[in-house]
């Protein structure tokens, strides 16, 4: 069976720039350890906007300008980064909004016949990550998914813990 890690938006400005968080900074060494021992394919995902963003619909309900494309908040976490360059066989992924509707076809397209498992870790869980977890679930009922927790940070606990207890009613294993 092939594997899956998708990690999710671990970029500068979600971990400690302009909506980065303690929680986020924290779990930066959960997930270097995730890609190091992950035996398996890695998708590495880039939220991704332009100049433009706060005229846009995102920006009019989150009015603080974060992960523009080529600036230094846009870019990977330094330690998540070099874990990635060091595996070496990883798929960046920019994505423009929370879910990504490119991921599924990417998965498929990677993993051909053959079956799979998908696991999710990364920022924000209570954003990106369940938004992608579901996406993938509808995409995907039959294959095994999963979120580590420990790998993931909410914009605040609470919603943090939250979001795994919808990934759990919707059928998504948190570990």
């Amino acid at each position: 069976m092939k594997r899956f890690l998708i990690v999710v938006d671990m970029q500068k400005d979600f971990v400690d720039g302009t909506l980065g968080t303690k929680e986020a900074v924290s779990i930066v060494p959960h997930v270097v350890k995730k890609i190091e021992e992950f035996d398996g394919e890695i998708i590495a995902t880039l939220d991704t906007h332009d100049a433009d963003y706060l005229r846009s619909a995102e920006g009019k309900k989150l009015p603080v300008a974060h992960c523009i494309y080529h600036t230094d908040g846009w870019t990977l976490n330094y330690e998540v980064a070099k874990a990635l360059d060091k595996k070496g066989n990883f798929v960046l992924l920019e994505k423009p909004t929370f879910g990504s509707v490119k991921l599924p076809a990417m998965i498929r397209e990677m993993a051909g016949e053959k079956p799979f498992s998908l696991e999710l870790c990364g920022l924000c869980t209570d954003i990106c990550v369940v938004s992608n977890a579901l996406l993938l679930k509808a995409h995907f009922p039959e294959v095994p998914i999963a979120v580590d927790a420990a790998c993931c940070a909410g914009v605040t606990p609470e919603s943090h813990e939250a979001a795994l207890t919808t990934m759990r009613m919707c059928q998504i294993d948190v570990i």
